[in-house]
Formats: structure tokens, sequence, C-alpha cells
């Protein structure tokens, strides 16, 4: 990992400006380790890197990822049952830097690994192999006040969801307690493509700015077509793509490279 690299929170900071900048969201792409082995996962993620994208959701395979659809759910068991664990996605981050992958990596899992490998071990590790952060789609704000703490601790940044479902209450809340960015999710139900976004999608962006300020918001769930990208130019600091990666990710790095492609942000906020 370069010296000169910043990290956590500052480093999504600097992306998020970046990105601003030239009129535009910001692209993370999302892709597990371990699929569809690990490392052809290294080496899709480095393809995507050298595409330009402006930071990874790199996602940690999980028994019982109940916020993913089939094709997460079904490429993260391939994983599992590759022998990826919590301690090789650590491993990969660090190889990734190493290889020299620079942009921001939010580690995406749940909160069972965590808790076995140990909260305060696992940000200080996390830190060390070169994340980002952390996006934990079953840590709710209430809840997240320990985790959250530890992150700062190290200067991690720690995404909490915010749904079309979301009262007031709990936008203000997760305004308060989440730092990076606020992971928007554009439709009630799991991840997956989907061939259309909301037609209120606007109407909840618009809410959650209100509450949120100056914190980023960055969309997910069902973004997969690059009528989707344009239409979120308008309305969000970044946004998410993760099934489609993954599904082309079972024909290799240069499928899902290419897929990647078309993706990138295209016209001006």
């Amino acid at each position: 990992m370069s010296d000169a690299r910043t990290q956590g929170v500052t480093a999504l900071e600097t992306m998020f400006a970046a990105a601003k900048a030239e009129g535009r969201s910001a692209f993370l792409p999302y892709f597990p380790i371990g699929y569809p082995n690990y490392e052809e996962s290294l080496a899709v993620i480095e393809a995507l890197a050298k595409t330009g994208v402006d930071g990874f959701e790199i996602g940690i395979p999980f028994s019982d990822p109940l916020a993913d659809g089939t094709v997460i759910q079904a490429a993260t068991q391939k994983a599992l049952e590759n022998g990826t664990t919590l301690r090789a996605c650590l491993a990969a981050v660090r190889e990734l830097r190493v290889r020299g992958v620079e942009q921001p990596m939010m580690l995406m899992g749940y909160m069972n690994p965590f808790m076995r490998y140990g909260l305060e071990r696992f940000t200080r590790d996390a830190k060390a192999a070169g994340a980002d952060g952390l996006i934990i789609p079953d840590l709710p704000p209430e809840e997240g006040a320990v985790f959250a703490e530890l992150c700062r601790k190290e200067g991690l940044a720690l995404a909490f969801f915010l749904a079309p479902t979301s009262s007031s209450e709990r936008i203000a809340l997760v305004a308060q307690q989440a730092s990076g960015f606020i992971y928007v999710v554009a439709l009630t139900g799991v991840t997956g493509a989907r061939t259309e976004l909301p037609a209120d999608l606007t109407n909840f962006i618009q809410r959650v700015r209100q509450q949120s300020g100056d914190v980023p918001l960055v969309l997910g769930f069902g973004i997969s077509q690059p009528e989707h990208v344009q239409a979120v130019q308008k309305l969000v600091d970044g946004y998410i793509v993760g099934s489609a990666l993954v599904r082309a990710g079972e024909h290799g790095a240069e499928a899902t490279r290419a897929l990647a492609e078309r993706l990138m942000p295209r016209g001006a906020l």
C-alpha cells in the first residue's frame, strides 16, 4: 500500500470531492472475495480498478446474507465452499494494496463473523490491511454505537442503511451515526438487477437530503444498466452496482471490466 494514500473517512471524502468536481457521482462496484475463486476475485477487482472506478464495496461471504438477492447469495455460497474466510478477505485487501489498487475499499459483511473475530481486533486489522470502512446490513443504527466508536477510533467509515420505508426519526438517527456516507437503498427487498428504478426514487432522496446535511448519499440495490447510471447522476453522490457485475464475474475479469466500462458515469450532475 502506498504511503501517500489517504485512508478511511478521509479517503472517502477525497473520492467524493473528486467526483463532484467532475460533475458526476462516484462509482463503487461490489464484488465478493472468493468468487468464482480467490485469485480470480482479486483479478476482477484489480481489473475494475484499472477502468478508473472510484471505490469498491468488497464482499465478505456469509452463510445467511439477508440483504442479498439470488445472484450474490449464490456467489458468496460458492466463495464459502471455496474456503473463503474473514481472514482471507483481510488478506485480499492487503494483497490488492500491494498490487497497486489505490481506490477506497469498503468491506461489506454481516455482524456474526465480525463478533466471532472480535470487534476491536477486527477494526484494527481491517485498517492495517488497508480497508477504509465497513458496510454492515444487519447492524441497525440503534445498536451501532459501540461499533461506530471503534471505527471512529481507527478513522474508518461506517455506513448505515436507509430504505424508502425509513421514518423521519430513522433518517435523523442514521444521519447522526453514519460516517463516510449513507447507503440509500433504492427499493424495498433484496439486492438484484432490475429493469427499472422506482418511480418515487427522487422523492425519497429529497426526503433524506432534508435531514442528512452534508453526509454523502450512495445509492444501491437494482442499478444494472447505463440508463440507471445516467438517472442517478442527478440524485446522489455515489452508486453501487453489485448483482450485474457478479453475474458477469462468472465469465472472468475481462467480462466484468467490460460491463463496468458501460456503467461508468457519463453525464454531469
